[in-house]
């Protein structure tokens, strides 16, 4: 995969398996994947805060967390990140911290969102990075994975 970039789409199928594999553990279906300015996939997570006793093991964060340490910095500078679900308040923090280029996510989230459902946090101006994003990207596939898993838990 290196040197070559992928679409938006293939990039977000890539986050959707890891969605499934949250899923499949009974954990909220987030998947999440960092890409390099070239192309290649650094870093994946999963939501994973139930089984790791982790409040802080979002898809996201699992995610910058893998890339960061496979290139040995914690500053992601020039790379995209895929989420399936629009990002909540400690994940955008996080996506700042690490100069992430742009957030790529699938569907909104309309309780927890901060990017553009609850609040506009990655386009406040005191903050220290600007992180460009875009939404909708498998929107309709993003967003049917959620209400198959909370259906079968009802």
């Amino acid at each position: 995969m290196n040197s070559t970039m992928l679409s938006d789409e293939t990039y977000m199928q890539q986050a959707l398996a890891l969605a499934g594999l949250a899923a499949e553990q009974g954990e909220v279906p987030v998947g999440a994947i960092v890409v390099s300015a070239d192309g290649e996939v650094i870093g994946r997570g999963y939501n994973q805060p139930l089984g790791s006793h982790d409040p802080t093991a979002h898809a996201e964060i699992k995610a910058l967390r893998d890339a960061a340490y496979n290139i040995g910095n914690y500053r992601l500078s020039g790379c995209r990140l895929y989420v399936t679900i629009e990002p909540c308040s400690m994940c955008a923090g996080a996506l700042v911290h690490a100069r992430i280029a742009e957030l790529v996510f699938g569907a909104k989230e309309p309780r927890a969102g901060v990017v553009c459902s609850q609040q506009q946090l990655l386009d406040a101006s005191w903050l220290n990075h600007r992180c460009q994003w875009r939404g909708g990207v498998l929107d309709a596939e993003c967003a049917q994975l959620m209400k198959d898993f909370f259906a079968a838990r009802r």
